[in-house]
């Protein structure tokens, strides 16, 4: 059985995670021309196509994550979005010395993050003590 404390504690972890999405979307947006220079500075393939989905990505995510709206899916697509993040943008094993602790940092702060999103996803399936969802 939850609790409203239970509940409370979970919209909190949710609106903790959806922050950094929230904010990284919005600067995106703001930063349009400098973000897709980066996009292809890392070689992604089709920065003008993939730009404008990672910021819907990350904006509505983050929004449907605090609503606690499909919380299985949601999860589920930013897990697989951070961790993709981790390999395409923090690759620390080929940085140079100056970048190698941020890289490391960033990198593990997504693996992290998925592991957290592993742990919604999880919540949410478990329908008889659940507290993840609304």
């Amino acid at each position: 059985m939850t609790t409203t404390s239970s509940r409370g504690w979970t919209l909190a972890a949710r609106v903790l995670m959806a922050a950094i999405f929230l904010v990284a979307g919005v600067r995106k947006l703001m930063t349009y021309g400098a973000t897709l220079g980066y996009f292809a500075k890392l070689g992604i393939p089709f920065g003008d196509v993939v730009l404008p989905l990672t910021i819907a990505l990350e904006i509505s995510g983050g929004l449907l994550l605090i609503a606690g709206w499909r919380l299985q899916w949601v999860a589920s697509a930013l897990a697989f979005f951070t961790l993709a993040t981790a390999f395409t943008a923090h690759a620390f094993w080929s940085a140079d010395a100056a970048q190698f602790s941020g890289q490391l940092n960033n990198f593990l702060k997504n693996v992290a993050m998925a592991g957290g999103f592993l742990l919604l996803i999880v919540q949410a399936t478990d329908g008889k003590r659940t507290t993840a969802g609304r």
